[in-house]
């Protein structure tokens, strides 16, 4: 399998069964090369913002008013704080 040069700094072959990990140029981030599919720019989920992590205090009442309203809405947690931020900044 021929790499494009553009798209890997580099492809480590795990083992003799051709199982490939490359680094995208892009991020730095691994992944997995395989002969169709796989790590190519414009492939995967599309972002829906920038992502910056946060550490945040609460009670432990309030994070299991959280986890409920997590697990009731089948949401992330993630998404509940983000819709309340933005429906706080909505206003």
């Amino acid at each position: 399998m021929r790499l494009p040069k553009s798209k890997y700094r580099s492809v480590i072959i795990l083992n003799n069964n051709n199982i490939k990990v490359g680094v995208s140029n892009k991020e730095g981030q691994l992944g997995f090369v395989f002969s169709r599919g796989g790590l190519r720019e414009g492939s995967g989920r599309k972002s829906i913002g920038v992502t910056k992590k946060i550490s945040l205090t609460l009670t432990e009442d309030m994070w299991g008013k959280i986890e409920n309203h997590c697990t009731e809405h089948k949401l992330s947690r993630s998404e509940v704080i983000r819709n309340m931020i933005e429906s706080f900044y909505s206003k």
